[in-house]
């Protein structure tokens, strides 16, 4: 096979839960690029749908919480399209919580939203892909998943274990299935603000990055092409850590000579 072969998805079929906004928006128009039929899905339709190219994606109402809703939008991409050959499990996230103050109830509402969410979803799609020739999951971690999440722990803990799922399904649903995971570090998107402040606080974190920059939704959504690919077939139960080189250690400058 030809290297530059390996990146078309004409005639592909790629479901992107939370593919409307953030690093779902980015993942969708890097596969819409590629020239595969991108559906999102989301709770309620967004006011422009993802586009690239000529292409455009296609919305389904679907609350990734909700089996019977994800029963749902399966039935509606077996009805409309007959296939699915990637799901990228990308819908979670948490807001702002310390975990003495944040409620039982909100603990579980986090990893039901970053963990249970994502297993449901990824279960039913591989029961598609094992009726067809084969198809591959990608389940979008986090570098919280890495290293302490102070304010996001239970996120965080959801996350970890999102990594050790797809190692367990890579054995499982293997050969037909390839289950594959990325981790962002930090990305910038609409809602980055809400963490780091305005500009200048966006900058000053990115300047933190040995890349210089925080990750844009797009750098996520070509990594998701590539270990989508047939270039990464051999690619399985494994984890692509996207953190542009990483934080710099705080001791480095804590602990800095001086003349």
């Amino acid at each position: 096979m030809a290297i530059g072969t390996g990146l078309d998805f004409e005639g592909k079929v790629v479901l992107v839960t939370g593919g409307a906004k953030g690093v779902g928006l980015g993942i969708a128009r890097s596969f819409l690029a590629a020239g595969a039929r991108v559906i999102v899905c989301g709770r309620n339709e967004p006011e422009a749908l993802p586009a690239a190219g000529t292409g455009q994606a296609e919305f389904i109402a679907a609350d990734v919480r909700d089996y019977e809703s994800l029963q749902a939008l399966f039935a509606a991409i077996r009805e409309r399209h007959g296939r699915l050959d990637v799901l990228v499990n990308n819908a979670g996230g948490a807001p702002f919580a310390l975990a003495d103050k944040a409620s039982p109830r909100f603990h579980e509402g986090i990893i039901r939203l970053n963990l249970i969410a994502p297993l449901n979803v990824a279960q039913l799609a591989n029961a598609m892909m094992q009726e067809q020739d084969g198809g591959v999951i990608v389940f979008i971690g986090s570098i919280s998943a890495l290293r302490a999440s102070p304010g996001t722990a239970a996120y965080g803990a959801a996350k970890a274990a999102v990594l050790s799922l797809a190692q367990s399904l890579a054995v499982e649903w293997a050969p037909k299935v390839r289950v594959v995971a990325i981790s962002p570090g930090l990305v910038q998107t609409e809602q980055s603000h809400l963490h780091y402040g305005d500009d200048a606080g966006i900058a000053a974190v990115g300047a933190t990055i040995p890349a210089g920059r925080l990750a844009t939704p797009e750098d996520i959504g070509n990594a998701c092409v590539f270990i989508a690919s047939p270039l990464a077939v051999y690619a399985s139960g494994c984890n692509l850590l996207l953190n542009g080189g990483g934080e710099r250690p705080a001791f480095l400058a804590a602990g800095a000579a001086h003349d």
